[in-house]
């Protein structure tokens, strides 16, 4: 009974994971705003909008894809999230920077689809970005087999923490459903430090 009952939760915190991705992305201002870079794009610099077109797909074909996969490569979600912060840098420039550093070994481990994503999104939406003070963002992996996401703060009027902490709580609660593991969180005056486990296939609760 504990059994089926976790399988539900699990299947329920999915569903809304999807439905977070979708209503960050997928959403009129996200794509008026990618249209209208898009726009500007095509008069200015032809081949950069044919770019831009590109990654703009690879990221709504991503979020709309309509699999059951309860878990993907790192790689995979790695290559999404870059796909995503093109289109956010053609925006913004240098407002905004991500770097990546993830040993190879560590690439096919797996992660829950759209969990970069939403930490990386509220990020982006809950602090400030400008050329004088740029959102900096790190994902990097760590030797004993976690993932570490961490930004600068530099808060905004206006974040929607609600929506922040579902998507947080969302992430808390796949990690404790899929593998035991406890996701922390560590925020001090100048940057929030997310760790997460990375997945191999075989340490994967039975669901």
């Amino acid at each position: 009974k504990a059994t089926l009952i976790e399988t539900e939760q699990l299947k329920k915190e999915y569903m809304q994971s999807q439905l977070l991705g979708l209503k960050s992305q997928v959403n009129p201002h996200f794509l008026f705003n990618g249209l209208n870079s898009l726009s500007s794009l095509i008069s200015e610099d032809p081949e950069k909008a044919e770019v831009f077109l590109d990654e703009m797909s690879k990221v709504y074909r991503y979020l709309l894809r309509n699999d059951d996969e309860q878990l993907v490569e790192l790689e995979t979600e790695l290559r999404f999230i870059q796909s995503y912060y093109y289109l956010l840098n053609v925006r913004y420039g240098d407002g905004i920077v991500l770097t990546i550093d993830i040993a190879n070994e560590q690439r096919e481990l797996m992660i829950p689809p759209l969990t970069l994503q939403v930490l990386v999104e509220n990020a982006f939406n809950l602090n400030s970005i400008s050329k004088e003070q740029s959102l900096c963002v790190s994902i990097r992996s760590l030797h004993d087999g976690w993932l570490e996401i961490k930004n600068n703060i530099q808060a905004k009027l206006g974040g929607d923490d609600q929506a922040h902490m579902e998507g947080l709580d969302n992430i808390i609660n796949k990690f404790r459903l899929l593998c035991q593991q406890t996701v922390t969180i560590d925020d001090s005056v100048t940057h929030r430090t997310i760790r997460l486990p990375l997945i191999k296939k075989e340490e994967m609760s039975t669901v």
